[in-house]
């Protein structure tokens, strides 16, 4: 693990203060497309990711649906000098060291992004926002300078989004934050799969939820995303204390991810849970929390008393898989997380 440079760590907390100001919607991958049906004319929006192109209705051809889409496409025109300046700090940040999310992923992003996902309250989770969390951190992880091009390829295939399930207006919410008129359906509502497919890219995004009450497999309804959720157990901890983030890609793209302290401590969770069902003391789940709890113990101590002291609140298999999990990491990290007075 390195640190970044300090001209790097200040590129990006440009950059993310410059996504926080407001969204610079470029309009890529999206079009207006009008047929004619039974003698009318009506408008539909094209969303292209990868091959995938998907059609959605608009509205028949009047004043206000033709009103609409020029705003959209004023938007977007608008937003050309700020997307320029945050294409140059992305082009900077790369050279600088920080982590670069590859042409694929970023796309996807984009459509989560244009779609409401993260404004509905979804967190990104997993290896996806670990590797965001190297550059809120301003350090380089040590899996990613020794991670090979084909492992790379192979592990950046799978985004994992957690979901709060709670209603909101979620067409108000992206009209005040600029983003444009459309809410991009990125998830099919058609289909109670938790688990979407870009065609002819190796890409899938996964939703979660938390698990709340008796254990059930059966995927929940998201009213606010019109989609399905996969229910599972602990999400709501790592979910309740999201930060914003940006992707370092395109012109940048803000999205949530939780609290590295809080991940850090999941992890440690998981990685006992898993433990248990596969009877394996592999320390392999071990290298993300204990990277981030290395980061975390010499800049932000107070995090990791924060998140400790709310796991206590979690229910008692949450506190004891924890307290077990805590034991894995490396002596030293485990005595010095006790002089912190963390655990």
């Amino acid at each position: 693990m390195d640190h970044l440079p300090e001209s790097t760590r200040l590129l990006y907390t440009e950059l993310l203060s410059q996504c926080l100001r407001g969204s610079a919607p470029t309009g890529r991958g999206l079009s207006f497309v009008s047929k004619r049906i039974k003698g009318g004319r009506h408008w539909y929006l094209q969303v292209t990711v990868g091959s995938r192109k998907t059609q959605h209705y608009l509205g028949p051809d009047t004043d206000t649906t033709r009103e609409l889409i020029q705003r959209e496409k004023a938007l977007w025109q608008a937003a050309v000098p700020d997307a320029a300046s945050r294409e140059q700090l992305v082009a900077m940040l790369a050279r600088g060291g920080a982590h670069a999310t590859g042409a694929v992923d970023a796309r996807v992003f984009e459509v989560l992004e244009r779609a409401g996902v993260f404004l509905a309250g979804g967190v990104l989770v997993g290896s996806h926002a670990f590797a965001l969390m190297g550059n809120m951190l301003g350090v380089r992880w040590a899996s990613e300078a020794s991670r090979t091009q084909d492992n790379e390829f192979a592990a950046r295939r799978h985004l994992v989004i957690g979901v709060p399930d709670r209603r909101i207006d979620l067409e108000r919410v992206m009209l005040e934050s600029e983003l444009g008129f459309v809410a991009v359906p990125a998830l099919d509502p058609r289909s109670p799969t938790t688990r979407f497919r870009i065609r002819g890219r190796q890409v899938s995004v996964d939703l979660l939820t938390p698990l709340v009450g008796r254990p059930t497999k059966k995927p929940v309804h998201l009213a606010s995303l019109g989609a399905h959720a996969e229910p599972v157990r602990f999400l709501d901890y790592l979910l309740a204390d999201p930060q914003p983030a940006v992707v370092v890609a395109r012109a940048g793209i803000l999205v949530n991810v939780p609290s590295p302290a809080r991940y850090a401590l999941h992890k440690l969770v998981l990685a006992e849970r898993r433990v248990a069902a596969f009877q394996t003391k592999t320390r392999k789940d071990l290298s993300q929390p204990a990277q981030l709890i290395e980061v975390l113990l010499g800049d932000r101590p107070a995090d990791l008393r924060a998140a400790w002291s709310a796991a206590q609140k979690q229910p008692q298999a949450f506190v004891r898989q924890l307290r077990a999990g805590l034991l894995r990491l490396p002596a030293e990290l485990v005595k010095a997380l006790r002089h912190a007075r963390v655990a």
